[in-house]
C-alpha cells in the first residue's frame, strides 16, 4: 500500500496493521522525519514528491491519500497514481473542495450544524471528565500551500476524463471522496 502525503504517518501506521508493507510518502522532510520516529517496521517512510519522483509501475494493491490531492493538479498526479497500481488495485483519496454554494449549500449547512453539535457534545464530555473530543492533531506543522482550486463538481469532471469509472462524491465536513478500481482483476490475469 501507498499513503501519498502521509504527513506524520498516522494513517500509514493504521494501514500497517492491515498490510504486509506500506510506503508512506511525503515531500516534507519534517513530516517524514516525524513519521519515521513513529512508524512500525513494515512502514517505509519515503521523502519524495509524487509529481517529480518515480514510483514503481504496477507496484501497489492500494493507494490512499488524505487531504493531499487538492494541493496538486489532478491531470498531473492521477495518471501517475494509476500507473503505480496493480491491475485490480484501488485508489482512494479524500480531498478538500472549493466551496460551491450554488450546488452544495445543503451540505455546507449540514456540516456547519453538525460540526457545532459535535463540538458542543465533546466539550460537555470533557467537562464531565469523560472521553475527549476530536483527537488532538500532532501534525500542526503540516505544510499547506494552496486553497483548494476545484469544486467537487469540477474535480469529478476532471477525474472522469482521467480515470474512467471513478466515482467522486461529496462528504460531510468539507471533503470529497475519490474512489477508483483499476480495471483487470489480478486473479483473471493469472488464469490466462
Amino acid at each position: 500500500m501507498l499513503d501519498v502525503g502521509c504527513g506524520v504517518g498516522s494513517f500509514a501506521i493504521q494501514l500497517a496493521g492491515r498490510a504486509e508493507k506500506v510506503d508512506a510518502l511525503d515531500r516534507s522532510a519534517e513530516m517524514i522525519d516525524q513519521a519515521c520516529h513513529r512508524a512500525p517496521d513494515n512502514v517505509e517512510c519515503v521523502l519524495a514528491d509524487i509529481l517529480t519522483d518515480p514510483l514503481p509501475a504496477d507496484g501497489y494493491d492500494a493507494i490512499f491519500s488524505i487531504s493531499a490531492l487538492h494541493h496538486m493538479s489532478l491531470p498531473d498526479v492521477l495518471p501517475k497514481l494509476a500507473a503505480a497500481l496493480r491491475p485490480g488495485g484501488v485508489l482512494a483519496a479524500i480531498a478538500l473542495p472549493r466551496p460551491d454554494l450554488a450546488h452544495e449549500l445543503h451540505v455546507e449547512i449540514a456540516a456547519a450544524v453538525g460540526y457545532r453539535a459535535l463540538g458542543t457534545l465533546f466539550a460537555a464530555r470533557r467537562a464531565l471528565r469523560r472521553v475527549g473530543g476530536f483527537p488532538k492533531s500532532d501534525d500542526q506543522s503540516m505544510p499547506v500551500e494552496m486553497y483548494p482550486p476545484l469544486t467537487t463538481r469540477e474535480a469529478a469532471a476532471q477525474v472522469a476524463m482521467l480515470l474512467p469509472g471513478a466515482r467522486v462524491r461529496r462528504l460531510l465536513y468539507w471533503r470529497y471522496l475519490l474512489l477508483w478500481h483499476k480495471p483487470g482483476n489480478p486473479a483473471d490475469l493469472s488464469s490466462r
